[in-house]
């Protein structure tokens, strides 16, 4: 359907091509009908957001050919990377890395930054971001590790762990969505909601503990069976409840009207609301999930460490974004996928195995992982450039 003179309509996520549209841009319609200036009404893709990762993109005829096919590397250049460090590493120290012990240690510690990867991903593709999710983290396993303590501590049933579990899970959630109402309803920038948020939940968690991570927090069935435990005997549990996450959340983002939206709030928030859709109501969902898939890391985080783990998870924030950028998703929203951030993941897990197998200090490991994310941040940068370019 035409929208304006000279314009043209992009489908259902199709790309918005140059078209001359006077006025205003094309957008992608849904039984649409187009407005003044052009724009239809924008669903899902609304500005022309391809649900695997695209973004909106000029005509490739005005792009050089070297800057379109960098802009459309995303996962490649990333599995390219991630190459690239195993055969440093397999080379550096080929009798200790990549043994099956060792991959098991990868996947088992990459498990947990997965499951908060994923929500993050969907925050930083409606052009968010979250600091909070390590305090977050810390938060919901200091409040489902009192319950514990207080109903049979180490001897606790699978019935307090469940209701523990319920409990982390339902903290997480909430935390989440106060975070979105304050982004979306009293339009503080997520930067500051969630850095203060950072601040708060980890605050809270000493309060509740003084400062010491307690004793008797974690069911040994908890331990035994999930943090230890292996389906068949040979795959985590961790890894499962991993990889079933990222399966569920990455077909809900590729496949779903949920998905379609968080493309379209993150290409163009205006669009998307004249479009019909609750932007604000979105943003705090997508907060909510961020926050519930972090009360789901905490539980992982108590079955394999037994301990709450107060001070260990300041950088976590630092390690997921680090994957989420890392995986193809743009900071300046619209971009990004699930299976990205599982790559991406899988970068910073086997970069600090290599750097401990090679006897380097934790204090390196995070400089290294800096250097990563920005890198990061300059490459994707470049590849809008070279998106936008023509």
């Amino acid at each position: 359907m035409p929208g304006a003179a000279g314009g043209e309509t992009a489908g259902v996520g199709g790309a918005v091509e140059d078209g001359g549209a006077v006025g205003g841009e094309a957008v992608a319609v849904e039984g649409g009908e187009a407005g003044a200036g052009g724009a239809g009404r924008a669903v899902g893709a609304a500005v022309g957001t391809a649900v695997g990762g695209g973004a909106v993109r000029r005509s490739p005829r005005a792009v050089p050919g070297w800057a379109r096919r960098l802009a459309a590397a995303n996962e490649a250049w990333t599995f390219g990377v991630l190459l690239l460090l195993v055969a440093f590493f397999t080379a550096a120290r080929p009798d200790t890395f990549l043994t099956r012990y060792d991959l098991t240690q990868i996947a088992t510690n990459a498990a947990i930054y997965l499951v908060l990867g994923v929500g993050m991903t969907y925050v930083v593709i409606v052009a968010g971001i979250d600091l909070s999710v390590g305090s977050v983290l810390v938060l919901s396993a200091v409040l489902s590790a009192e319950y514990t303590i207080h109903h049979g501590g180490a001897a606790a049933g699978w019935g307090t762990v469940a209701v523990s579990t319920l409990i982390a899970l339902v903290t997480g959630l909430l935390w989440g969505a106060l975070q979105g109402w304050l982004v979306a309803k009293a339009k503080v920038p997520p930067l500051i909601v969630t850095l203060g948020g950072f601040g708060a939940a980890l605050g809270i968690a000493q309060i509740v503990t003084g400062g010491q991570d307690p004793a008797g927090a974690v069911s040994g069935k908890l331990q035994r069976g999930v943090g230890f435990g292996k389906l068949f005997g040979q795959v985590p549990w961790l890894v499962v409840i991993a990889f079933a996450t990222t399966v569920v959340f990455g077909l809900v983002l590729a496949r779903t009207r949920f998905g379609r939206h968080t493309y379209a709030i993150g290409s163009n928030p205006e669009a998307a609301r004249r479009s019909g859709i609750d932007v604000d109501r979105h943003l705090v969902r997508v907060y909510a999930l961020t926050g519930l898939l972090a009360g789901l890391g905490s539980t992982m985080w108590l079955a394999y460490f037994g301990t709450t783990s107060i001070a260990g998870h300041s950088t976590d924030n630092l390690k997921v974004i680090t994957a989420v950028v890392l995986g193809g998703a743009s900071l300046f929203g619209g971009r990004g996928s699930v299976l990205g951030t599982v790559i991406g993941v899988f970068i910073p897990a086997v970069l600090t195995t290599g750097l401990i197998i090679m006897d380097v200090q934790q204090y390196w490991q995070d400089v290294a992982i800096g250097v990563v994310l920005v890198a990061a941040v300059y490459l994707d940068q470049f590849r809008r450039r070279g998106r936008e370019r023509g």
